[in-house]
């Protein structure tokens, strides 16, 4: 239960910054980003708490109301009309029915037309963390996470291999089958879910789920390990599932010609404690799969070494580069001659 409240407090520190970061006096990313995800389903759209329509009675301008669905989910504010018409999970088509065969006590044959103005019953669902454009979205049909990943730019090289999804809301109308996710939540538990990245990649449907508004959509991003000494681009890279010591060789350039491969250290934090563990690792023995490729830890240091210039890997190029230097110094004070 600790390690899911933890889960749960990270989730919420980081999410709050995406969201203040776009907040102040701003219109939420969503009001751009809904075309990318709304062009479908949007007349099947069922209304909610919240929500205003624009009612309209031919020949009958005073019968004309904006009107917007209370808490209980009706429509209670319609001129001559006492009895509220339900509004909270039924489309404009059912309501506008309804309406119409209300105003069929006091007209004749009525024509009444409903149209949607605002849509505010669904909080937007927040994307964020190591993705190209975090931001938010209204969501009025079925999105499933791939489709919103993708709306956000898709994600970087910072990413860690997990996506957690914070639910804040049960499901509003929910479909058969739904009927879990409508209920409320469990105090004692955190409605967080974790999906593999790779799993998503992989096309595995369980590890595409259906987003609900309001929910918090965070790709983790990766903490990084660090890599010195003789190799091609010295810095840092970021964890990946089964990151090996090769492959993040691999991923700054590779060692060097002059390489002490036969003994790379990894610097490794002892959990708990002050002291490093230092775990020596031959990369030749590893090529030639004489031993296990070692799984790198956030936050490793790996150093690798420099041969001796009289060692056998380097002896050859010490002596040319001698015997080259020898030469050079021998024909500086040469005269040139031109040859026409």
């Amino acid at each position: 239960m600790r390690y899911k409240l933890l889960f749960f407090l990270l989730a919420i520190v980081a999410f709050a910054a995406v969201v203040h970061s776009q907040e102040p006096g701003q219109t939420p990313a969503s009001t751009t980003g809904s075309a990318a995800v709304d062009t479908q389903g949007v007349k099947n759209y069922l209304l909610g708490p919240g929500d205003v329509i624009d009612v309209r009675v031919f020949g009958q301008p005073d019968l004309n109301a904006i009107a917007e669905v209370d808490s209980d989910g009706n429509i209670s504010s319609l001129p001559f009309l006492e009895a509220p018409i339900p509004a909270k999970c039924r489309t404009e088509k059912e309501i506008q029915k309804d309406i119409a065969a209300a105003y069929s006590k006091y007209l004749k044959g009525p024509q009444v037309s409903v149209r949607i103005t605002e849509r505010k019953s669904r909080q937007p669902a927040t994307v964020g963390g190591a993705v190209r454009a975090p931001s938010r979205w209204v969501m009025v049909r079925k999105v499933r996470l791939n489709e919103l990943i993708a709306a956000a730019g898709g994600i970087t090289e910072r990413a860690s291999g997990t996506i957690q999804i914070l639910h804040t809301e049960p499901v509003m109308c929910p479909e058969p089958g739904d009927e879990a996710a409508a209920k409320p939540f469990d105090p004692a538990t955190v409605p967080l879910e974790v999906v593999k990245l790779q799993d998503l990649k992989a096309g595995k449907i369980e590890a595409n789920p259906i987003i609900r508004p309001g929910d918090y959509i965070m790709v983790t991003e990766a903490e990084p390990i660090y890599i010195t000494g003789s190799v091609q681009s010295p810095g840092g890279v970021y964890m990946r599932d089964q990151l090996t010591l090769s492959l993040a060789l691999a991923m700054v350039g590779g060692v060097r010609r002059e390489a002490k491969t036969s003994s790379i250290r990894i610097y490794r934090q002892t959990p708990g404690s002050k002291q490093q563990e230092v775990i020596k690792v031959d990369l030749s023995a590893i090529k030639k799969n004489q031993i296990p490729d070692p799984l790198m830890q956030a936050y490793d240091v790996v150093e690798v070494g420099e041969a001796s210039p009289f060692s056998a890997s380097r002896l050859p190029q010490t002596l040319l580069s001698g015997v080259s230097g020898a030469f050079q110094t021998a024909t500086t004070s040469l005269p040139t001659r031109v040859i026409y």
